[in-house]
């Protein structure tokens, strides 16, 4: 009996090696490199880029807050926070007794972020560093998840899709903006920088759980997508 037992315990380590070794073998990155140079950003180089005059998304940031139809009292996720555009307009939007969690996968953006909001009296921000297969949220925990121009540095967008879904509560939503990847009206940049195009996005993201229920024609150069979670993954 005792060898039985010896054997019934190895048998069970092994099936959870398997499963583990099944759970991180699941996705390869589907651009090595693609976040490399936010691993030591220059902030100041990086608010230069994202927070000027001429950015679409910057410069149609009140746009796209009134259209996020954010709520007090809600909990939501800028996932991709970079300099904290929209976690700070997010802050005063969702008070009080909303939270706003900056999510990014560099410290040096995260500790700034929380440190600007701080200078500007905003103390419904929470910081997270998050991996890039995982937003680091428990279940249950979004009314909103935010993605602006982060969607094709998701390195493993199945992993992270999946993270979202989990994070969420019922009828949770997702915005997703991003830049339209179309010979018409996208740079030579976009096209060789941006992985899919809208259509692909949708796709996506109705693998993972997630249903389309608004395209909102915002932008010019970026497409503006609102999705619910439909269901559990």
């Amino acid at each position: 009996m005792k060898a039985r037992h010896g054997h019934a315990r190895i048998l069970l380590l092994l099936t959870g090696l398997l499963l583990a070794f099944s759970l991180t073998a699941q996705e390869q990155s589907i651009r090595p490199g693609i976040n490399r140079h936010f691993v030591d950003p220059d902030w100041q180089r990086w608010v230069n880029t994202f927070e000027r005059r001429g950015r679409e998304i910057y410069d149609r940031r009140h746009v796209i807050v009134a259209a996020s139809k954010l709520r007090p009292g809600m909990a939501v996720a800028d996932i991709g926070a970079g300099t904290g555009l929209f976690t700070r307009l997010f802050s005063p939007a969702v008070e009080p007794d909303g939270t706003v969690y900056a999510i990014d996968i560099s410290s040096t953006f995260i500790d700034n972020i929380l440190r600007t909001c701080q200078e500007q009296g905003l103390s419904n921000v929470t910081g997270i560093v998050n991996t890039p297969v995982d937003i680091g949220l428990p279940a249950n925990t979004l009314d909103l998840a935010f993605v602006a121009a982060t969607y094709h540095h998701f390195e493993y967008p199945v992993q992270t899709l999946a993270s979202i879904h989990q994070a969420l509560r019922n009828r949770g939503r997702v915005i997703i903006i991003d830049f339209r990847r179309d010979p018409r009206v996208s740079t030579n940049w976009v096209m060789g920088h941006v992985r899919g195009n809208r259509a692909q996005v949708i796709q996506e993201m109705q693998a993972a759980g997630f249903r389309l229920v608004d395209d909102k024609p915002l932008m010019r150069t970026n497409y503006f997508l609102e999705f619910e979670k439909s269901g559990t993954k």
